[in-house]
């Protein structure tokens, strides 16, 4: 049994694309996950599952909320090991700086270094971001409403979809993922 975390991208803004919480966690249990839990209601579920791997369950999510609710919706799909990594790799750690404005991206496939190779970091200052396989990590040391850097680090650009969680979420999401593995006995 392996525990995975769900991240939904673009739902539950603005009235748009409405994903219930319970639904989903419906949703996922009908494709055979067990302790299915979801964190706040913008698309984050923890939940387990004894086979399928995390882009089959990825894959098998999209279907299961096109098929129920009637639009696409973009799902990332990490383990727990994948979710500690991400909180292990902080670029930012040992330095003072505001969770709220610290994204990771969850990206659907790793995206290539080239395509921000040519970004000047002094240009988008005091704004920062690492690039890390399928991750992206930024932040918005002023805020990510008037932000340069979103305007430039594009799904176009990266080559791939993706979805943007603050670094709060990312936190309780890997510790959610955690406890699930502890009570599962993993």
């Amino acid at each position: 049994m392996t525990t995975y975390v769900a991240l939904l991208r673009g739902i539950n803004v603005g009235g748009k694309k409405r994903v219930p919480m319970r639904t989903l966690r419906e949703l996922l249990s009908g494709m055979g996950c067990g302790s299915v839990r979801t964190h706040l209601n913008s698309g984050n579920a923890v939940f387990t599952h004894p086979g399928s791997g995390a882009e089959e369950l990825a894959r098998g999510l999209e279907q299961a909320i096109e098929r129920e609710l009637g639009f696409p919706v973009a799902c990332m799909v990490r383990d727990a090991g994948d979710m500690r990594r991400v909180v292990d790799a902080d670029p930012f750690a040992g330095r003072e700086v505001d969770p709220a404005r610290f994204v990771v991206t969850f990206l659907a496939a790793p995206a290539d270094p080239a395509a921000v190779a040519d970004l000047d970091p002094a240009a988008y200052a005091p704004e920062e971001f690492v690039l890390a396989g399928r991750e992206l990590y930024v932040y918005y040391a002023e805020g990510i409403r008037d932000a340069k850097l979103s305007k430039v680090l594009t799904e176009r650009r990266l080559g791939t979809a993706g979805t943007g969680r603050n670094w709060n979420t990312v936190t309780k999401l890997a510790a959610m993922a955690e406890e699930t593995e502890a009570a599962a006995g993993q």
